[in-house]
């Protein structure tokens, strides 16, 4: 009985999350182009939120994050944004849940958030090189999305630091548990 009180809130604070998510990447896309990423790359603050909801949420509910916000981008920026979104989304989040189970979750958070971020750049590349069908991009931007996606994801990761007290309190006063 107890489980089934927590569902409606578990899908309520879902729906925050995504709003949150959805509020970093329109955050993101306001902000001018950085000068030492490689174009078109974001900071990827969203992905605090989701490594977040890996850790609290629950490893399903990172997924689902993932694909609604992969579902949002089909809206705003059509199929191709919809499908960069989804693969590098997926292959980040499940690097980051493989490399929870290798280290029996000891792996720092800016390591997780390295991960995330080079497996999300790695997702991307691929489909962009299906997109224009030509795997030389690859081998010209992987270099570059490495350092980017190592900088990048210290970044995410110092940042999920920081702010995971805030998150754990709204969790926690939100759904009334540490974890749903």
């Amino acid at each position: 009985m107890e489980k089934r009180r927590m569902q409606p809130k578990k899908i309520a604070f879902m729906g925050i999350m995504l709003a949150l998510i959805l509020l970093l990447v329109w955050l993101e896309r306001m902000l001018p182009p950085l000068p030492f990423l490689p174009p078109t790359m974001k900071l990827g603050l969203s992905n605090i939120v989701v490594m977040f909801s890996i850790f609290f949420i629950g490893k399903k509910e990172a997924v689902t994050l993932v694909v609604l916000k992969a579902l949002f981008n089909v809206l705003m920026r059509g199929p191709i944004g919809g499908a960069l979104s989804l693969t590098g989304g997926l292959l980040s989040v499940f690097a980051i849940i493989l490399v929870l189970w290798l280290t029996k979750n000891k792996a720092s958070f800016i390591f997780l958030g390295i991960v995330g971020a080079i497996f999300h750049n790695a997702g991307q590349l691929v489909v962009f090189c299906i997109v224009m069908q030509t795997w030389r991009l690859f081998l010209f931007y992987a270099p570059a999305l490495l350092i980017a996606g190592s900088i990048l994801g210290t970044l995410t990761g110092t940042l999920l630091k920081v702010v995971l007290p805030a998150l754990q309190r709204a969790h926690v006063s939100f759904t009334g548990s540490k974890r749903t």
